[in-house]
């Protein structure tokens, strides 16, 4: 597929995701010709708020004024009470949409009209796709217009139950995954396209705020929310638990590795919703950080609202014991800055908190001022829906041929071969007789997209796409289930691998491994998976093909090693198309491109601490660090890891070999703040760079396809930094592109370098520095030098 056709096709999808404007204001089952909305006649001829001239922060205050105290409170949780006597219907914020919409949230049925949805792969497999126009929201569900979506959590233990769904553990790739969901999703890179829905209605794009100046033109068409602000990634491990939590994060690791994913998606984003998380933050809950809701709104931009993650507002009292009170916790968090709690603490307690003089009103109005913004921008405020932007949209547009394909699509790119002994596949289908397919999820569609996921349009199992291609297929599950704790199905699976001509093995994880509130102890195959694998490989006629599922990595070193074992695939949870997507792989009608977009530990880094929370390695106390940037250790398969049916070669066709900076120096900062030798400066602080803009440079890649098969390549720009700091990076990824190459021909890339940006690091402090002296460009195997100096 074309990029033009895959951007077209995208566009067309994210245009069908907002059907459910017209069925979905309240959470009742919808009715398609009587939709439930505010500002009905005659209440919209009766009210400010109604009056669509106005601008957003006169329409949200003059709704606001109209309430009394407790209706005010009962808009304090995501289920917002109607409000009968204005016309306004009930309305729950609370939808889930990772990887197409999610049954999770109260707000999400499949009993009414759309009764299923497009399954895509789950976020980690798209991430492995290294593919920007396939990072987006695909599709839609009968719902609310507010999502709790995406999760830009780093991956930063392999442990982490949640880490599937977040786009793995480099912040500069979760940071572009946040910005191309948000924009993409909200609407802010809509175009009109040949199939006439263009709506155009971004003709102003710039968000000046909810004062009276604000552009009217800052529609949302949905609206997404970042989550979980901030070091959220323990579930259940030992002891410890993600509701009493204490995440102890330093400044160097939040400036550089968990914060600016949040920044991405709000800066360059627009995201419309930060969600904060259960744990604390160094020994304060994390939705009582006024500070961190500070500084995204006068130093990100943040203009919209936040919510607590479902019932974390309790925890701080219940759990965590930081309060003495519900009313001490309901009103801490308001005067944070949170505006809507998932749950009800707020709900029962907020009253209570004011009749004690702990909150005040101004403190309710300000949240609410946040929530009905959000709303209006949505158009829930404008009258009758079908008469508006999306009025004409439908069921029909639900489950397309179009959806398909992409999800389809994003299962191929996404999924990665990890290794291919003697170029073992793909296999020829004309040469194969008969196929032994092993392993308990080979007949299971039930977990084919991971957590958050809803019901899928046309999901087939692994056993139904192989038997596209080989008529003659056999099928021994091996094990009962995938925690695999007996041996007794081994006989039958041994006995229709010795059979057949070729064997393919899947093993790995499903949700009954990893999911949220469920971290894995061990990174081995669960149960006697290990055996079930050796035992078939010992015994067919030809090397196996094991297919690994799952999110979390796993210690497969055995399989690495084994020569029985020829070829590796991870397709992680692909999606109701990842059937296919693997069948097309194994027998070469589609060639392999998918990067790991996270680093495979060895079985012994389990004895690292799951609570330790440190990415920089320490030797004092034996610790390994965590990160392609940052671990020390052995590794079984490292981040960006993935082979192709083809071999790529690089060349460096332009970039500057050495760049001279001005820099204002601070009073006093040679001294207290710059480290020297000699007289020479080993970095400068950025805020002292004169001028980054004039430091920008480009770097163009001749990428070569030296094979035969044509191919999708995912190129990975990294650079190595000078040592001037303590806890500086191995490397850092500072560009990736994915390119599609003919056999034997060659294609031009050009990657943009901010070195304020992206040759930057963060000191002890947490402050950006530029190091000074000779910088590393690497792709591939080949190295470029490039020297930073000072005048």
């Amino acid at each position: 597929m074309s990029i033009q056709l895959r951007e077209r096709i995208l566009f067309r999808v994210l245009q069908l995701i907002v059907v459910v404007n017209v069925i979905a204001f309240s959470n009742s089952k919808p009715v398609l010709n009587k939709p439930d909305f505010p500002c009905k006649p005659p209440h919209f001829d009766s009210y400010p708020f109604c009056n669509t001239s106005l601008s957003i922060s006169t329409r949200a205050k003059s709704l606001i004024s109209l309430l009394t105290l407790q209706e005010k409170i009962q808009q304090l949780s995501d289920n917002a009470s109607a409000i009968p006597r204005l016309g306004i219907p009930a309305y729950e914020w609370w939808s889930e949409s990772l990887h197409g919409i999610a049954s999770n949230g109260p707000g999400v049925n499949f009993n009414g009209t759309v009764s299923s949805v497009t399954s895509f792969p789950q976020v980690l497999v798209s991430a492995a796709s290294f593919n920007r126009s396939l990072w987006a929201m695909y599709n839609l569900g009968q719902a609310g217009l507010t999502f709790w979506a995406p999760n830009i959590n780093i991956f930063r233990d392999p442990r982490w139950g949640r880490g599937q769904e977040t786009p793995g553990e480099d912040p500069m790739v979760v940071s572009a995954y946040a910005v191309e969901f948000v924009k993409s999703f909200q609407g802010e890179n809509w175009k009109s396209d040949d199939g006439g829905i263009g709506f155009g209605f971004r003709e102003k794009r710039v968000l000046k705020g909810f004062g009276e100046e604000s552009d009217r033109g800052d529609e949302l068409m949905l609206s997404a929310c970042c989550k979980h602000l901030i070091a959220y990634d323990l579930e259940k491990w030992g002891n410890f638990s993600r509701y009493s939590f204490n995440a102890m994060i330093t400044e160097q690791d939040t400036e550089d590795t968990f914060q600016p994913p949040f920044r991405s998606c709000i800066e360059q984003g627009k995201a419309s919703c930060i969600m904060c998380s259960y744990n604390q933050v160094n020994g304060v809950p994390a939705c009582l950080r006024g500070d961190l809701f500070q500084k995204a709104r006068n130093e990100w931009g943040f203009k919209g609202y936040i919510t607590s993650d479902c019932d974390a507002v309790a925890t701080i009292f219940e759990y965590q014991n930081y309060t003495k009170t519900h009313e001490d916790s309901a009103a801490g968090v308001l005067k944070a800055g949170m505006d809507i709690n998932c749950g009800t603490c707020m709900l029962r307690h907020t009253q209570s908190a004011i009749d004690k003089g702990k909150v005040q009103e101004k403190d309710i109005d300000r949240a609410l001022l946040n929530l009905f913004s959000v709303q209006l921008r949505l158009g829930l405020f404008n009258g009758d829906p079908r008469k508006g932007k999306y009025g004409k949209l439908g069921p029909d547009d639900v489950c397309t041929s179009e959806h398909k394909k992409l999800a389809l699509d994003a299962a191929r790119q996404g999924i990665v071969l990890l290794k291919n002994d003697k170029k073992f596949l793909p296999l020829n289908k004309n040469a194969v007789s008969s196929l032994a397919i092993i392993g308990p999820l080979v007949n299971n569609i039930s977990q084919m997209g991971g957590g958050y996921t809803g019901i899928p349009c046309s999901p087939k199992s692994l056993l139904r796409g192989l038997e596209a291609y080989v008529s003659k297929t056999h099928y021994a599950s091996g094990c009962h289930d995938v925690p695999c704790n007996s041996d007794a199905g081994f006989h039958e699976a041994v006995r229709i691998a010795k059979k057949a001509d070729f064997v393919i093995v899947v093993a790995g994880l499903d949700l009954t491994q990893e999911t949220e509130d469920r971290d894995r102890v061990s990174l081995l195959l669960p149960g006697q998976q290990m055996s079930l694998v050796t035992s078939v490989a010992r015994t067919s006629k030809r090397p196996v093909i094991l297919v690994l599922t799952g999110g979390g990595p796993l210690d497969v070193s055995f399989a690495e090693a084994d020569s029985q074992i020829s070829s590796i695939l991870w397709i992680g949870y692909p999606g109701e198309a990842g059937a296919k997507a693997l069948a097309e792989i194994i027998f070469g009608d589609f060639n392999p491109g998918g990067r790991l977009p996270m680093t495979w530990y060895p079985e012994s880094f389990t004895k690292v601490p799951m609570n330790d929370m440190n990415m920089r390695a320490d030797s004092s106390r034996q610790y390994p660090g965590r990160s392609y940037r940052f671990y020390t250790g052995t590794q079984v398969y490292g981040f960006g890891h993935g082979l192709s049916y083809t071999n790529y070669s690089y060349k460096f066709l332009s970039a500057p070999s050495e760049l001279t900076i001005s820099a204002s120096l601070k009073a006093g900062s040679d001294k207290n703040i710059l480290q020297q030798t000699g007289s020479r400066l080993d970095y400068v602080h950025i805020d002292e760079v004169t001028s980054c803009t004039s430091l920008r440079f480009h770097v163009q890649i001749s990428v070569t396809n030296a094979g035969d098969v044509d191919g999708s390549h995912v190129v990975m720009l990294f650079a190595r930094v000078p040592k001037v700091s303590q806890g500086t990076p191995e490397k850092q990824l500072i560009g990736f592109d994915r390119v599609h190459t003919v056999a034997k021909g060659s294609k031009e890339i050009s990657f943009g370098v901010d070195p304020c940006e992206q040759l930057s690091i963060a000191n002890k402090h947490g402050r950006r520095i530029l190091p000074l002296g000779n910088h590393v460009l690497m792709v591939g195997e080949l190295r470029h030098s490039l020297t930073i100096e000072t005048y």
